[in-house]
């Protein structure tokens, strides 16, 4: 492992990922990005919270588009899971598919997943794509502006994405995603004083119609325009677990410091695997801060050109 075949290695070909692979390759690094295809910006039917974007762009425009300028400047990339990522004699050695590549810093942009509601994954799929299944009002609510809107979720959770989405459209509904309610009386004050009305569950989602989605409850069926699951996220954290990276109680966010250098030293983290705004112009902006320091701290142990 003396001689490595990479500067960088990026595990995860999202926002962030990408935006570092830009950056490394101008900065003249040899640069590996590993994607595995599940970038949870690839689904997104159409943002217009990205700026230089006004009429909005697809995520898998998006992406595509980010791809095409980091291969442009020299970055490779490869199609697979990477399974397994040591650290050893100040090299990092990662394994993912039939592919296989050592690098002299790693930064991990492994994003997190939603969790989903109940309901056929087809079903799921076709409601993401014409925007009957939303996740995240931040980058959409102005788009169901004035729209019958249902959250599937409680808890305090829950409880923060319907007011949010209150703040667009006086219809709000809040389901329970469990058979009730898991509202204390500081939720349910919460909830009364912003008008959101609340309904038990199980919930499922059960049909679509051509401007609307069926969810299914205990108190029987109701028709709303987009429906928002609230019902949280699993982080893709195994990775900074296999070389002993500090993650954080609770959620598990891999933490870092403000120049996205994890604990484990040659190691870094970008996106939203990092506690922070799951946005992508905030992981396009870590990214940036990534690929900066990962330059600076190889470049202070020999010149970037030989």
């Amino acid at each position: 492992m003396d001689s490595p075949d990479f500067d960088c290695l990026i595990v995860g070909g999202g926002p962030a990922g990408l935006t570092a692979a830009i950056y490394l390759a101008r900065f003249r690094l040899k640069v590996q990005v590993v994607d595995a295809g599940k970038s949870r910006a690839s689904w997104i039917p159409c943002t217009r919270n990205v700026p230089g974007f006004p009429d909005g762009i697809s995520g898998e425009e998006l992406i595509a588009r980010m791809t095409a300028q980091a291969q442009k400047y020299g970055a490779a990339f490869a199609r697979g899971r990477v399974t397994r990522l040591e650290r050893a004699d100040d090299l990092f050695d990662a394994e993912w598919g039939e592919g296989r590549a050592t690098a002299r810093s790693v930064l991990l942009a492994t994003g997190v997943a939603n969790r989903r509601p109940d309901m056929e994954e087809a079903l799921h799929d076709e409601a993401m794509a014409r925007g009957l299944i939303r996740y995240c009002p931040i980058c959409d609510g102005y788009e169901v502006t004035d729209k019958r809107i249902g959250v599937i979720g409680s808890g305090r959770h829950g409880v923060a994405e319907a007011v949010f989405l209150r703040g667009y459209t006086a219809d709000v509904t809040l389901i329970a995603p469990g058979e009730r309610h898991a509202l204390g009386k500081a939720d349910r004050a919460i909830v009364e004083a912003h008008g959101i009305e609340t309904v038990d569950g199980p919930s499922r989602g059960v049909a679509l119609r051509a401007d609307g989605i069926i969810v299914e409850t205990a108190e029987g069926r109701h028709e709303f325009d987009s429906v928002y699951p609230a019902l949280g996220s699993d982080i893709h954290n195994e990775l900074a677990g296999q070389i002993g990276a500090e993650l954080a109680d609770g959620d598990g966010c891999i933490l870092v410091d403000s120049h996205q250098r994890t604990s484990v030293p040659g190691a870094y983290a970008a996106g939203d695997v990092v506690i922070g705004l799951d946005q992508i112009s905030h992981a396009m902006g870590e990214g940036g801060v990534a690929a900066t320091t990962i330059r600076n701290d190889l470049a202070m142990a020999r010149p970037i050109r030989r």
